[in-house]
């Protein structure tokens, strides 16, 4: 299979301190469509006309149960979003589990897989019968959304077809970007926000993204997937096969240690954009930080065991944590009027 990362050659703009190429997610997911040509040509999405079709309430509530049963955390802060502005961005995360799942849950070639995805969602028109596809359809029109993101969420998504490991901080910098910062920078256009804003959302979608990479490394593992950088490892003294087979020492530890304090860093960083978002959507956005970034005490009380437990937050820390969100918010405002 031809290599799905990105070329060196493709100019880049800054996005807070790191940089991220420009343009060539569609080159991407071209070579993607490409690959699997044979399975697309022939097999197109049949005609609207022949399918059963959802109401767009019905598409909208499927997102709904989707992002409840999935993601208890996001769940709850989407909550403290107006309706209209809720369905929306958990039509987003509906539209980003099912891409994920393309790859993480293909039965088949996986390539082939999200390639047919791809080609569904840039239709013209979403599948009648397709719920997340309808409300996701709707969302981006309702709001506007750039569908160059879009491509940057889905290019994130083909890059763990073929790339298992990143050897700097720098690299996985750009995976984080793709399958996090973009989320954010697409819920920014939902929520609404002021100039200036989006370096804030690039930082705190990699700070969460870290901290799911930090969950989930023995999950990650048994895929035969390393995202903690390389050069990280070796500042350790570990390799790949210490963190494939679990091996949880004082090395390890340290690692683990170590890219707290980055997450910890990006999460403190992005916090002064909340204040650049439209005034009904700031809890929100603040309590899916604060929540997510309770994870990383919870790796640090299992003693950093993230391969038998799954670090997560309690209801009653969540609660706790909301409480904290709220009035750290209302010092923020205070400090930017």
């Amino acid at each position: 299979m031809a290599s799905l990362q990105h070329s060196a050659r493709i100019p880049v703009r800054a996005f807070g301190e790191r940089e991220a190429p420009i343009r060539d997610a569609a080159a991407l997911l071209a070579n993607l469509r490409h690959l699997a040509e044979p399975d697309i040509i022939g097999h197109e999405t049949p005609s609207n006309d022949a399918l059963p079709s959802l109401t767009l309430d019905a598409a909208y509530q499927y997102c709904v149960e989707v992002t409840r049963v999935n993601s208890r955390s996001f769940h709850l802060s989407s909550q403290l979003l107006p309706r209209e502005k809720r369905l929306a961005v958990r039509a987003l995360y509906a539209f980003c589990r099912a891409s994920d799942d393309t790859v993480d849950r293909a039965t088949g070639d996986p390539a082939r897989t999200l390639a047919n995805w791809v080609a569904r969602v840039h239709a013209p028109h979403p599948p009648a019968d397709h719920p997340v596809l309808l409300a996701w359809d709707d969302t981006v029109r309702r709001y506007a959304l750039p569908r160059a993101l879009v491509d940057e969420l889905l290019a994130g998504i083909a890059m763990d077809l073929t790339i298992h490991r990143y050897e700097t901080f720098d690299d996985l910098w750009l995976y984080c970007y793709r399958v996090a910062s973009v989320v954010g920078l697409l819920s920014m256009h939902i929520i609404g926000h002021r100039d200036g804003a989006a370096p804030y959302a690039v930082k705190l979608g990699v700070a969460l993204q870290l901290t799911n990479i930090l969950r989930d490394v023995g999950e990650d593992a048994r895929r035969g997937r390393v995202y903690l950088p390389q050069e990280d490892l070796r500042r350790f003294g570990l390799t790949d096969d210490d963190i494939l087979h679990g091996r949880r020492d004082d090395r390890f530890r340290a690692l683990m240690r170590f890219e707290m304090e980055r997450a910890h860093a990006l999460y403190d960083e992005s916090w002064p954009g909340i204040a650049l978002l439209d005034p009904d959507g700031r809890m929100a956005i603040a309590a899916a930080a604060e929540i997510y970034r309770g994870i990383l005490p919870r790796i640090v009380a299992n003693d950093y065991d993230v391969f038998q437990k799954r670090a997560y937050v309690p209801f009653t820390g969540k609660i706790a944590i909301l409480w904290r969100a709220y009035r750290k918010l209302n010092r923020l405002i205070r400090e930017h009027r």
